[in-house]
Parts: structure tokens; C-alpha cells; sequence
């Protein structure tokens, strides 16, 4: 069944909505003059989100040297990019659908999302990213196969055959996803980005995360997604129903300076990393 560009679209309008808290904050994010105080105020309104947003501002994955206890001390010591994208997670981690007809495994997909973005987070790091922009990697990294969620829910059926075909063909998820409808989960992750309103440079990384390669000129975000899914990969840490990855190109390997194996060494204590991942996930 080929997925039409139409049929696209509606997949993409059927997916659930954001909280309304979360969805304020995007808005507000998107505006040029938006302020510290205003973002506070929008969070704070929220209790829910505003417990949550301070968890993972208080989780290892940030890496504070102190507790932060409120809303504006977080805005003050990470920026209001990361709160917005701490929001996004929170809501992205929302709506995966636990219980699915394509018998999905929503928590190890899970695992390796968080898995993806923390490794994300850390490779930024490894090439200078400054900490302030290093959120944007993470959640490049969480959503990379956001795509997927899509087809789980909307297309159950054709998503178990992709599954059964690239095990059977011994193929890359997403090359037994082009052959069955002619499109695959990065493209449509891409589309969800770009209904979400999320910035160019993230949409990207998401679409190109199996192909940063063929681009003449990829940015260093789409190379370290496409790196940090393959590291978590090789690592086997959670599963996102792609047995057979494509190696890392040789044109990334150079840009980067470093292949799987030396970024794995060069990350270090990944069995705390990913263990770090599976506390984020109950949070």
C-alpha cells in the first residue's frame, strides 16, 4: 500500500493533541518577544506539567550541581529552550500508545529513544556544543523515530508486515518500509516535526537520520543522530524493531572523526548513561 501524501496528512491531523499546557508553551516559544516571565507564567498554570518539567530539570540527564525547587529558577539556570523542549519530551512521551494492534513494544521503543537522546546529548558535548544548545540534540535525538508512532497507530497492519519482512529479508526497517509504501518512518516522522512546528534544523535530523550521508552538506546535528542511533544500536539498548541498520557512512565517520566503536569509547560509562535513560522513562 503506497502512503499518499493526502493520506499523510490526515495520519499526521489524527495524531493526539497536546496538553494544552504543553501547547501554550510552544506558542509562546515561537514568538520573537517572548520573555522569561511569560514562559514561567505558562508552565506555572499547569501543575501537572510544571511537577514534571521540574523532574527532568532535576534529572541526571541535565546534570545540575543544585536542586532547582521552581519553575523560574529553571528558566534561569537552563534557558527557556530547554524547558520548551523538556515540555515537548514530556508530551511526546505521552502519547505513545502502550497497548497497540501491531504489538509494538512501546517501552523497549522507548528505551532506545531515550537511549538515542541522551547519546545525542553527550556526543554534542564531545564536539563543543555549548550545554545551552545541547537540549535541542536531545530531543533530535527522542523523536528520531517518532515516524513510527504514526504507523503503529494508524496503520497497524502494514507496520507488522515491514516488521516481518525486514527480519525475514534481513533489511533495514526503513528499506522494508519504502518497499511496502514507498515511503518510510523518517520521512513521516518529518511531517509530524513540521506539523509540530518544531524548528528546520531538528526536522531535518529527523528526516535524514538514515541518510545524513547523501547530503553534500549535513549539519552536525543530522550526523550526531544518525551516529547516536546506530551507537545505541550496537549497544543494544531498547529496541526500535530495526534488526539490520546500515552502517555508519564513511563520509560521517570522517566529518565526525570518529567511527561507532571510538564513540562509544569516547562517551564512556554508558551502562549509567542508559541507566539514567530508564529512570527519565518513570518520571
Amino acid at each position: 500500500m503506497q502512503i499518499i501524501h493526502e493520506d499523510l496528512l490526515a495520519m499526521v491531523e489524527a495524531m493526539p493533541a497536546f496538553p494544552q499546557g504543553v501547547s501554550k508553551v510552544l506558542d509562546l516559544c515561537s514568538k520573537a518577544d517572548c520573555s522569561p516571565k511569560d514562559l514561567v507564567s505558562v508552565v506555572e498554570r499547569d501543575p501537572v506539567l510544571a511537577m514534571r518539567v521540574l523532574k527532568l530539570v532535576n534529572s541526571p540527564f541535565i546534570g545540575l550541581s543544585q536542586p532547582i525547587s521552581s519553575i523560574s529558577h529553571g528558566v534561569a539556570y537552563v534557558g527557556m529552550n530547554t524547558i520548551k523542549n523538556i515540555a515537548l519530551t514530556v508530551a511526546a512521551i505521552g502519547m505513545l500508545p502502550r497497548e497497540n494492534k501491531a504489538n509494538f513494544d512501546m517501552d523497549e521503543f522507548l528505551q532506545h529513544s531515550l537511549g538515542t537522546a541522551a547519546v545525542c546529548k553527550r556526543m554534542a558535548g564531545l564536539k563543543g556544543v555549548k550545554e545551552t544548545n545541547s537540549a535541542d540534540y536531545f530531543l533530535a535525538g527522542l523523536l528520531h523515530d517518532f515516524g513510527k508512532v504514526i504507523l503503529v497507530r494508524q496503520m497497524p497492519d502494514q507496520f507488522s508486515e515491514a516488521l516481518e519482512e525486514a527480519q525475514k529479508k534481513k533489511l533495514a526497517l526503513d528499506a522494508a518500509e519504502r518497499m511496502i509504501y514507498k515511503i518510510d518512518h523518517a520521512e513521516i516522522g518529518a511531517v509530524l516535526a513540521a506539523h509540530w512546528a518544531l524548528p528546520e534544523g531538528l526536522i531535518r535530523a529527523i528526516r535524514y537520520h538514515h541518510s545524513a550521508g547523501d547530503l553534500s552538506n549535513p549539519s552536525l546535528l543530522e550526523q550526531i543522530v544518525m551516529a547516536g542511533n546506530l551507537v545505541v544500536h550496537r549497544l543494544g539498548f531498547g529496541s526500535s524493531g530495526n534488526y539490520y541498520p546500515a552502517e555508519l557512512p564513511k563520509s560521517i565517520i570522517k566529518n565526525l572523526g570518529m567511527n561507532i566503536d571510538e564513540i562509544i569509547s569516547a562517551i564512556g560509562d554508558t551502562d549509567s548513561l542508559f541507566a539514567d535513560a530508564k529512570a527519565f522513562a518513570s518520571t
